[in-house]
């Protein structure tokens, strides 16, 4: 996973959506999804659904599976299959330390920031405006992460469905979310790329590249290795059993942990909800004036804890061995990649295809008196998006 600053946005960017400039663009952009993330063929199903909303002027939220860094390029690239522009909610690390040229085209693009560790109000605001009144659709990615499970999906947020409830409720016309499923295939063998990688892998852990096991078994052996290293680190021993239960059971102990340092009560959230309110509290402890280097280091350890949990909670334990696949393979290695040998993003290992699948839209009803409608639309979404992502 991407390590990212945890700390509340230094400023806010809005977006500045010119459909003219994004349609002038439109080759620079399929050549870069070319160049830069490899994709050499993406194939689109059911646009329909989304153009028959459009087209009726319904305010229309799309929400994708988020597996991979080129999701922003496929999305982009459906919606000029589409014919439409769009606007897209991205964290604000997207932007910060980025040129004014980046960001300006960024905002250009229809993409505004979010402050995921607050309740960022003004993000709020800004989603369910554009929901009420802008011809364009709305992309909003309710992973939140980018977790390198492109056949499995992780547990939907409910802000994204927040979004349209609230958009509903004040809107003068109807509002929809769209689920879609984006799934990558490779068209070239990456096999080389994997063993190349899973060797360096090897050797950061002081092991020699065990060149005469396979692939899969490699994977696993590697897995057990970090996994019994921070057994050690948090219980002081290592632990027995599966490997789903033990990553399992290592994340709810250091997240019971730092919640019951800041006095957080569990309830019953996923684990990266939970997370997220953990982060709120301890960052806001940390900006506080009277907040010593002491307490600030002690926060940062926390901070760090939080981290390990998102971490772990993205390697599933068993999505190799459930369905042993070059693609599921490879995603896991990609998240080595990154949490071991620390790569900003993992290397792209071969050229790959990418299918996309909208389904049919869930309305959104604006009457207060429903309860609920929120946890309801954010399950059905998600059992949409998984059950394309089974038939890809």
């Amino acid at each position: 996973m991407n390590r990212y600053r945890m700390r509340f946005a230094p400023q806010v960017w809005t977006p500045s959506l010119s459909p003219t400039l994004v349609n002038w663009l439109r080759t620079l952009r399929h050549r870069q999804c070319d160049r830069e993330v490899k994709i050499s063929s993406i194939d689109i199903i059911g646009d329909s659904h989304v153009r028959g909303h459009l087209d009726a002027g319904h305010g229309v939220m799309i929400m994708p599976n988020h597996s991979s860094h080129a999701d922003p390029y496929v999305i982009y690239a459906a919606a000029d299959r589409i014919g439409t522009a769009l606007y897209l909610m991205a964290t604000w690390h997207v932007f910060h330390d980025k040129s004014r040229l980046v960001q300006w085209l960024l905002r250009k693009h229809g993409c505004f920031s979010v402050d995921r560790e607050a309740n960022d109000i003004g993000a709020f605001k800004m989603a369910t405006s554009l929901l009420q009144e802008k011809p364009e659709p709305l992309v909003i990615f309710p992973e939140g992460e980018i977790y390198h499970c492109s056949d499995r999906v992780t547990p939907f947020r409910e802000g994204a469905a927040a979004i349209a409830v609230a958009a509903a409720r004040k809107s003068d016309r109807p509002i929809v979310c769209v689920p879609c499923a984006i799934s990558y295939s490779y068209v070239d063998d990456p096999t080389p790329a994997l063993l190349s990688t899973m060797g360096e892998l090897e050797e950061s852990i002081f092991w020699r590249r065990q060149t005469e096991r396979p692939l899969e078994e490699r994977i696993y052996r590697f897995a057990e290795a970090l996994l019994a290293v921070k057994e050690l680190e948090y219980f002081g021993e290592t632990k027995s059993g599966r490997l789903p239960e033990r990553i399992r059971g290592l994340g709810d102990f250091i997240l019971d942990g730092v919640e019951a340092r800041h006095e957080l009560s569990q309830g019953t959230k996923s684990i990266p909800e939970r997370v997220k309110a953990a982060r709120k509290v301890i960052i806001e402890k940390r900006t506080a004036d009277d907040a010593t280097d002491t307490v600030k280091s002690t926060l940062d350890n926390d901070l760090e804890d939080l981290f390990l949990v998102v971490q772990s909670f993205s390697y599933p334990g068993d999505y190799v061995v459930d369905k042993p696949s070059i693609g599921r393979m490879a995603e896991t290695i990609d998240k080595f990649e990154e949490d071991v040998l620390m790569k900003f993003t993992a290397t792209i290992k071969a050229r790959r295809s990418v299918k996309v699948e909208f389904g049919e839209a869930v309305e959104v009803v604006g009457d207060k008196k429903i309860k609920g409608q929120t946890t309801t639309i954010t399950a059905e979404i998600e059992k949409r998006v998984q059950e394309m992502l089974d038939r890809a």
